[in-house]
């Protein structure tokens, strides 16, 4: 087996493994909290465990609410715009262009949790017509959210420090640049 199938299928696992676990919290909630008047305390006062009844119908802090077909093709988009910036992050690796693929690796695994996140998401929009929200910050005054937020909020942020500090403008061209295939000369 070649190391470009190899590193596909490794990425495979991954999503699929997270993207379970995603939905496998959100079942948990709506299975057990769902029927829980206060929920469950994890850390007093700071953050609990609360089913959100209703769901939340928008984006990120409710936002579009009820736009669950826009979000959806916004989802879609995004998703193959990112599965786009894999595809090059994997030709980047295997034409063995840059020296240091570490920070390549990263930024396609974090692209890979963006992905992650916003098909769970996704997922919930088309099962229930809005998405399970289960984890509530009770420390200050913050959205109840749930794991595949986490996946997009902290990978998105975690993206940002790496374009920002630890790529060259060289390296980020070439993982958002459009390579179409050359015509073979007759």
């Amino acid at each position: 087996m070649n190391k470009g199938r190899k590193d596909w299928i490794r990425i495979g696992l991954f999503f699929i493994f997270f993207l379970v676990l995603d939905q496998w919290t959100k079942y948990l909630a709506k299975t057990y909290l769902a029927e829980m008047e206060h929920g469950i305390p994890l850390i007093k006062n700071i953050i609990s465990l609360k089913y959100l009844y209703g769901g939340n119908s928008g984006a990120a802090w409710g936002i579009l609410s009820g736009k669950t077909t826009f979000l959806l093709i916004i989802s879609v988009f995004v998703i193959a715009v990112i599965l786009f910036l894999i595809r090059n992050i994997e030709r980047i690796l295997l034409s063995k262009t840059f020296q240091n693929t570490k920070k390549l690796i990263a930024l396609q695994y974090l692209l890979v949790f963006v992905v992650t996140g916003a098909l769970g998401n996704g997922i919930d929009r088309i099962h229930y017509g809005y998405v399970i929200d289960f984890i509530s910050f009770d420390l200050i005054n913050f959205p109840i959210f749930n794991v595949a937020d986490m996946y997009v909020s902290f990978s998105c942020f975690l993206i940002t420090i790496l374009c920002l500090f630890c790529f060259h403008e060289n390296e980020l061209n070439a993982v958002f640049t459009v390579n179409f295939p050359k015509k073979a000369k007759k």
